[in-house]
């Protein structure tokens, strides 16, 4: 009897710990999936180094939790919000040695890096995620574009090419396409491409592709048309007002194009291209006093 009982005895004690064990499990798990949420509120509200807090809270309280990882790789895209453009590379190489085959870690430092002007190791990162996903196009178009812009015409040819064969109806494609036309001079054939993305989004990146097309084939109306709606969304854009001063000139207006050119100028425009629209070829105001 006595030992039927110590044995009763021990499985209850056995019993409450268990119970006690969860409970604590439990309200481990409350207090990090609250600090995901508390970073995820944050993020949206743009509450950088509050988001940055709360990912390092959760990854504390419980640091084997396998969700941890994509913790630490929206951690360095918060700090890369924040400007910490080294320690968000530096964040995301550590959530790529602990999970080198994540398409979500490459991309977002791949972005980064190419934000930051490095381009050769963004093309790195673009590189593994397409051997790791080839159906991701928007890392494909990033790897042309790079490409593009290292004058490797062939390689974003193929990367271009790919998106548009197999993934004809996406805006990857058109914009691959539209791009690569116009680095070949090709503005007429560029057209159709930005026409088709402008029914779809009157995104600023479109409006400037389809002006320099227009300009450089003549339609000066429609060039007029693009940039006016483009300057709209983007008043502060030199670049529009360089295309602006080259449709002036076209339309013989040389005060306009002074004008205009000048504006491109003060907006970070490199003086050199703005030359030939100005009237005394010289863009620095002190000069021509």
């Amino acid at each position: 009897m006595i030992m039927a009982l110590m044995r009763v005895r021990l499985l209850l004690i056995a019993f409450f710990v268990a119970i006690g064990v969860g409970k604590g499990v439990a309200s481990l798990q409350d207090d990090y999936y609250g600090k995901v949420d508390e970073a995820d509120k944050a993020c949206r509200e743009e509450r950088w180094e509050d988001a940055v807090r709360y990912l390092k809270e959760a990854m504390r309280l419980d640091p084997d939790n396998a969700g941890n990882i994509m913790l630490l790789s929206n951690l360095g895209m918060v700090q890369y919000r924040l400007g910490e453009d080294s320690l968000a590379i530096a964040t995301l190489t550590e959530a790529h040695r602990i999970a080198p085959s994540s398409v979500t870690i490459l991309s977002n430092r791949a972005h980064i890096l190419m934000e930051t002007g490095y381009d050769g190791e963004a093309y790195e990162d673009y590189g593994l995620i397409m051997q790791l996903d080839s159906t991701d196009v928007t890392s494909r178009l990033r790897h042309g574009i790079i490409a593009l812009r290292a004058r490797d015409i062939e390689t974003a040819r193929q990367d271009f090419e790919y998106i548009a064969k197999r993934f004809p109806s996406t805006s990857e494609a058109m914009v691959g396409m539209a791009t690569l036309h116009c680095a070949l001079g090709e503005y007429k054939e560029a057209l159709p491409y930005y026409n088709e993305l402008l029914r779809n989004s009157r995104d600023i990146e479109s409006l400037t592709g389809r002006a320099l097309c227009n300009l450089m084939t003549d339609n000066l109306q429609e060039a007029s048309d693009d940039i006016a709606e483009a300057l709209q969304l983007s008043p502060e854009d030199g670049e529009l007002y360089l295309y602006r001063a080259a449709l002036n000139k076209m339309r013989f207006r040389p005060d306009d194009a002074d004008a205009d050119a000048r504006r491109a100028v003060d907006l970070g425009v490199d003086p050199a291209r703005a030359r030939q629209f100005l009237k005394d070829g010289v863009a620095d105001g002190r000069k021509r006093r």
